[in-house]
């Protein structure tokens, strides 16, 4: 599985805003700024985002963009799922029940499974906040050598 352009831009989109929450909404143009990504790549993600649980948009001269809940809220998975679709491995996981017609008697389908229950579980149990919050300490203590 490979994380494509769109889910990692959308991720960092939304951890700055996350790491920016005093500014109210944010524009577009400061967050490609901060991130160095093209606004125009933004404007292609943001439509995927822009649901009431993920986004509140406001139009006009203070425009822009923030969460609409706490980072806590926010899991990897959840944000990747959102712009990659699904994080199976393998096509025959995408749909619950699954619908190949070799999965009786796949002899590889457990392997494919495991993987799936560990990809999803990783990412399901790392929210915006702890990257934040794990990048400030790896930023914010001193260190040095003597």
């Amino acid at each position: 599985m490979k994380i494509s352009t769109k889910g990692r831009y959308a991720l960092r989109m939304l951890l700055d805003l996350a790491d920016n929450p005093n500014n109210g909404f944010v524009a577009l143009k400061d967050i490609a700024d901060r991130q160095n990504i093209s606004k125009k790549y933004l404007e292609q993600i943001v439509p995927l985002l822009n649901r009431p649980d993920i986004l509140q948009t406001n139009r006009g001269h203070q425009g822009g963009y923030r969460l609409a809940k706490d980072p806590e809220q926010y899991t990897v998975g959840e944000i990747l799922r959102i712009t990659e679709g699904s994080l199976a491995p393998v096509a025959c996981l995408e749909n619950t029940p699954n619908q190949c017609e070799r999965c009786e008697n796949c002899i590889t389908l457990p392997v494919w499974e495991g993987l799936h229950k560990v990809i999803s579980e990783y990412l399901d149990n790392i929210t915006l906040q702890d990257i934040l919050d794990q990048y400030h300490e790896r930023n914010s203590s001193d260190h040095y050598v003597i």
